[in-house]
């Protein structure tokens, strides 16, 4: 099997030469995605050798950067690959796990989940970015039948051949509904692969209304109601789940 490792990047320069030199340590191909850092990225970039990079002239959204990486990875003839955070805050040394796993495993999907299980050294993760992402997983569990604990953990592996059937649009933070809207209507099958919760900056933060956590979650929620509803329009045998009930329920339960 042919792995490809893809990093988005924004603005990491105190992160991104020591997440090179450790995931370098696998021997797999690397991509980074430089999403217009105005930062040294493009410099550090530079100066190594044996990565490729696809650099954005201005930040156009994680969910671009998805979006780029998996048409790299398809268009090369990769069959996974493994997307991971340049923040310092996914560890390199889980990367084998996932390579692992796909090798083992008939799934399609191999996502990270940092609340399945106790590592040494484990964090707390800020309490509304830990709200959201528990009601959201919530909702995803209840409308799409997914038992995930992590909707929103960027450290995941693709079998990129699953990926050609999806029409991934959304550019920024909110990329994770409409992939999970996507990957459920095409059938992908999904297992979680646990890895350590590492927040070092509790202030880190996502940019214009999305640091307000209420904007945030109802930017979540109607990005994931307006996908739904997309996939039922755009697909006569396909159902919408019963989003208002759902998101009650999931709001009741916390």
């Amino acid at each position: 099997m042919k792995f490809l490792i893809a990093i988005p990047v924004f603005n990491e320069e105190q992160y991104l030469h020591g997440v090179l030199k450790e995931v370098g340590r696998f021997g797999h191909d690397v991509l980074v995605i430089d999403d217009g850092s105005t930062d040294a990225t493009a410099r550090i970039l530079g100066e190594r050798r044996g990565i490729k990079v696809i650099t954005h002239p201005e930040n156009r959204g994680y969910g671009q950067s998805m979006i780029d990486a998996f048409r790299h990875a398809a268009e090369r003839g990769y069959d996974w690959i493994i997307t991971i955070d340049c923040d310092d805050q996914h560890e390199p040394a889980f990367i084998p796990k996932f390579v692992d796993r796909a090798r083992a495993c008939g799934v399609d999907i191999i996502s990270g989940t940092r609340y399945r299980q106790d590592f040494s050294g484990n964090t707390e993760a800020p309490s509304d970015r830990r709200e959201i992402n528990k009601r959201i997983t919530c909702l995803m569990n209840q409308t799409l039948g997914y038992q995930l604990t992590d909707a929103f953990c960027g450290f995941k592996a693709y079998r990129v051949a699953a990926l050609s059937g999806l029409s991934l649009t959304v550019p920024g933070y909110a990329f994770p509904l409409q992939f999970w809207v996507q990957a459920h209507h095409h059938g992908l099958r999904v297992c979680e692969l646990p890895v350590k919760l590492i927040y070092k900056d509790p202030n880190r933060y996502f940019g214009g209304v999305l640091d307000d956590p209420e904007a945030r979650l109802h930017h979540y929620l109607d990005v994931f109601h307006s996908e739904l509803k997309r996939v039922a329009r755009d697909d006569s045998d396909a159902t919408l789940p019963s989003f208002a009930a759902a998101l009650e329920d999931c709001t009741a339960s916390e």
